[in-house]
């Protein structure tokens, strides 16, 4: 196929028009066009009275060659050449199952590959199935009753069930096709293909979890919900020999050689595991900072102007990042157009706040995580877990301000700015349950976070108009953006102090997200299958 990119076209042109476009790009006759698809899908919202479309397409026509030849100058015009990504298949010979601990997407993927390849995994997940597992998120929310066991942060399909399902990530790999493609197949909408900023929703990701769950126990996988990992046990030569996992407050033992770690950033009790073990740790960089809220309606109109009404654009988004006189950054993270704040601890007495929206994000805030970076030398000891500790400080701060019951702290942005606490709401309203409570950022945060939020903030006001609008809400605390410890692996992607284990996905430190952290557990599935005779 022939791939033509940066094509500009307005945003009246239809779906429909695709074969004329690529067509008319090639100064070829319509009827020489096979197929059109799309391979990518962005806004140019730079001139705010001429926004457009920019378009990357895939062509089959006839006499390829011969095109390919005529516009061998033209850098817009080149062969496409798909990805296809093979998983192989394992001689039966080969008994001992392999364990995957978690089942967010690194578990998950993990769990699909190897399923495939036959092996029939077992994986522990401490949570419950998305449906049960949406129970208690659902009650959570209404009342502030917490299950530490099986929430947003615990449970099938991990964090990012609960969260916008965005896709997009900073890593290039040609894994991330196969990622997008295996969503698709198990419910996803298709334009997460090609949208520059694809996104999948909550709504969608609760159906999709499931389908994949059903795939893998289809090829001779196993999904144990409810079941904890809780420690592992090795020969003399630290070589991994079985699995711990707790269920019903019954501890049970698999023989496995093979275990693939997955257990997610919130997995605290593991790290404190692995470190009484003496398995190599180490403190990361990570953030934390608040959410903020402003109207959708007022970002469409700050975005696009005169077209902030025109169906063809989606719900507005922005990213920002600013670097301060007091040698921090400031950046926005996980935004969600039009989605709401959601309460997202997952231990009691500590806050933790996230993003969420549904695939339609046609709600009437937007928010974003507002993040303060955090390097392991700003921290105050050389302890691998010093990073978590300090969330554990802030989420516990956080609880305190908002007076308990997981109401979370609130202040509007002019308030924090002039360094006083808010009295009233404006025209942006939080959308954060089970309730909130007026309390200032510096009740909760380190100085240093209180001052760069301080100073930031405005200067992304001047990046983007809307961003510094007295009347938007902050709202404490975002403080599980990723992990603070990485758990250290070799070349093979096992630790360096257990063979057998592989550290795996963003709680394990390798991963930012679903698309990054899915891609992470294929790597370590493949290195697993590499090491079988």
């Amino acid at each position: 196929m022939i791939k033509i990119s940066n094509l500009h076209v307005p945003l009246s042109v239809a779906d429909t028009s695709l074969n004329e476009l690529a067509a008319k790009k090639l100064k070829i006759p319509i009827s020489d066009i096979k197929e059109v698809k799309y391979l990518k899908k962005s806004i140019d919202a730079r001139k705010k009275n001429d926004i457009q479309f920019v378009l990357t397409l895939a062509v089959a026509l006839k006499n390829e060659r011969i095109i390919l030849k005529r516009f061998s100058n033209n850098k817009d015009i080149s062969e496409y050449k798909p990805f296809s990504y093979k998983i192989p298949s394992i001689v039966s010979f080969y008994s001992t199952r392999p364990v995957i601990v978690g089942f967010g997407p690194a578990g998950m993927f993990a769990g699909l590959f190897l399923a495939k390849a036959g092996l029939k995994p077992i994986i522990l997940e401490r949570g419950a199935s998305v449906v049960e597992r949406k129970k208690a998120v659902d009650i959570f929310r209404k009342t502030g009753k917490l299950d530490t066991e099986s929430n947003i942060q615990f449970g099938e399909g991990g964090a990012g069930t609960f969260s916008d399902g965005k896709l997009n990530t900073g890593i290039n790999d040609p894994r991330i096709q196969y990622v997008l493609e295996t969503f698709v197949k198990h419910g996803a909408p298709e334009d997460i293909m090609y949208m520059a900023k694809p996104h999948i929703g909550t709504d969608y990701l609760v159906d999709v979890v499931q389908n994949i769950r059903r795939t893998i126990e289809e090829a001779g996988g196993e999904v144990k919900f409810g079941a904890r990992f809780s420690g592992y046990e090795t020969d003399k030569d630290n070589a991994l020999r079985s699995v711990l996992y707790v269920h019903k407050n019954i501890t049970y033992s698999i023989s496995t050689n093979k275990c693939i770690l997955a257990s997610g950033h919130s997995a605290r009790d593991v790290f404190r595991m692995l470190k009484n073990n003496n398995v190599s740790l180490t403190a990361k960089n990570f953030a934390m900072g608040l959410r903020i809220e402003h109207s959708q309606k007022d970002l469409d109109v700050c975005m696009y102007g005169k077209y902030a009404d025109n169906d063809a654009l989606k719900a507005a988004d922005y990213k920002l990042a600013v670097h301060l006189p007091n040698g921090h950054s400031l950046y926005t993270f996980c935004m969600c157009p039009g989605g709401e704040v959601v309460a997202s601890a997952s231990e009691n007495n500590r806050l933790v706040v996230n993003g969420m929206s549904f695939h339609a994000r046609n709600g009437i805030n937007s928010n974003s995580a507002l993040l303060v970076g955090i390097s392991p030398d700003m921290l105050d000891n050389s302890d691998p877990l010093a990073g978590m500790i300090l969330q554990e400080n802030v989420e516990q701060k956080a609880f305190l301000s908002g007076g308990g019951d997981f109401k979370a702290p609130v202040n509007l942005v002019g308030d924090f700015i002039e360094n006083r606490v808010s009295t009233s709401f404006g025209k942006v309203k939080p959308t954060y349950t089970p309730g909130v409570k007026f309390a200032s950022p510096n009740e909760y945060l380190p100085d240093f976070m209180v001052e760069t939020l301080r100073m930031g903030i405005p200067e992304m006001g001047r990046k983007l108009k809307l961003f510094n609008d007295p009347e938007a809400v902050l709202i404490g605390v975002e403080s599980r953006s990723s992990s603070p410890v990485r758990i250290i692996r070799n070349e093979l992607y096992q630790s360096v102090s257990v063979s057998g284990l592989y550290p795996c996905g963003e709680g394990a430190g390798y991963a930012g997200g679903i698309t990054s952290a899915a891609v992470d557990g294929l790597r370590c599935a493949e290195a697993l299958v590499k090491t079988l005779k």
